[in-house]
């Protein structure tokens, strides 16, 4: 048994019969993309019903064993999260607001009946995987180890109910940029499809938001674009977010907003993190609905200067041009912004520890 930091959780570590060679990984490091690849290990941990969590360990990563009949999948009892380490300029290594990604593992297992696990817990099992891949970080300049936590429902039951039983899995992904396109700014198509509505699960992290994003983005892409955007449910007017990433909008006053967490929209890590930079850069910064036709207004006005996406997998990305059936306009230059810019650096500086970092962010291994 090795016992982490925390004495409440041990881990039972199972040693990895045939690691993946020195050059074969360091040839995927060299070029690792997005999610494509994946480190040698895996941290597992069980719940039952009447038996809470036990068993956690961490072993070669592999298949998994479920029967035809398990919840998962069934019913999509599935709740994942996304967060990244860090090797920092003195070779140590660091994790970004685990404690954050934590609670909102919980407040999306609450949502689709699940067990929360403690987040002491998550923490340590995330650090425990990053320590076993340590050997996985990317050489290519900013790249990191993508870490995705996530609990699925094993119980082999069909009716329709919560499940009994429930795996959670932590995986870790050597991750380099997240757009390959090479533009300096994304190009966003506007859907005609909707993400979420009031009273379901937009708020949570689960697989199935995402499944009903696959059609309008592969619309997007097929059209000649980045990303997605979706409007709201109701009146299909309002701003609410990327197929995965948060928007922010700068103008020309020095305001800076970004749609309200309204149940619809995922309560980002990174946008909460860009919310606090910007009002410690003094900027007037409000949580508010935005239109589209406010947006294109603004835009052809020069009264919007800047647009931008945020999410843990791009970080920070411009937005220079925006289409849907009645046209296109472009934000700006169509290029990257400077308060995108600065808000960018200074956020990735306090990740790979070469700024100050008042807030507690950086929990270094």
């Amino acid at each position: 048994m090795a016992t982490l930091a925390d004495p409440a959780t041990q881990f039972t570590r199972m040693p990895h019969p045939a690691p993946t060679a020195a050059e074969v990984r360091a040839a995927v490091l060299a070029d690792p993309g997005f999610g494509k690849a994946f480190s040698d290990h895996m941290v597992t941990i069980d719940w039952e019903e009447g038996k809470g969590w036990h068993n956690p360990a961490i072993g070669p990563r592999g298949p998994l064993s479920l029967d035809p009949a398990a919840a998962v999948l069934h019913y999509a009892q599935e709740i994942f999260e996304g967060l990244k380490a860090y090797r920092l300029g003195d070779g140590s290594m660091a994790l970004f607001r685990p404690q954050a990604n934590a609670a909102r593992f919980n407040a999306s297992a609450e949502r689709l009946a699940m067990p929360a696990l403690p987040e002491a817990m998550f923490v340590d099992a995330i650090k425990e995987l990053v320590r076993a891949d340590a050997d996985w970080f990317p050489t290519v300049e900013g790249g990191s180890l993508y870490l995705r936590p996530f609990m699925i429902a094993t119980e082999a039951f069909l009716g329709v109910r919560p499940a009994k039983s429930y795996k959670f899995i932590v995986i870790a992904s050597p991750a380099g940029n997240y757009f390959k396109s090479g533009a300096p700014a994304v190009s966003i198509w506007v859907s005609d499809y909707t993400r979420a509505a009031p009273g379901g699960t937009g708020a949570a992290k689960c697989g199935g938001n995402y499944a009903a994003s696959l059609v309008p983005t592969a619309e997007a892409f097929e059209r000649g674009h980045d990303q997605v955007l979706f409007l709201d449910a109701a009146e299909h007017k309002w701003i609410e977010e990327l197929g995965g990433m948060n928007l922010f909008f700068a103008f020309d006053d020095g305001r800076l907003i970004t749609p309200p967490l309204n149940g619809t929209i995922l309560p980002g890590i990174t946008r909460d993190s860009l919310l606090a930079l910007a009002r410690e850069e003094g900027l007037a910064v409000s949580e508010e609905p935005y239109s589209l036709d406010a947006w294109r207004d603004d835009a052809a006005s020069g009264k919007l200067v800047e647009a931008f996406a945020c999410g843990t997998a791009a970080v920070v990305t411009p937005v220079g041009k925006v289409a849907d059936r009645n046209g296109e306009f472009i934000i700006g230059s169509g290029g990257p912004g400077q308060l995108t810019g600065k808000l960018k650096a200074r956020l990735v500086a306090i990740q790979r520890g070469e700024a100050p970092d008042p807030h507690g962010w950086v929990v270094r291994l």
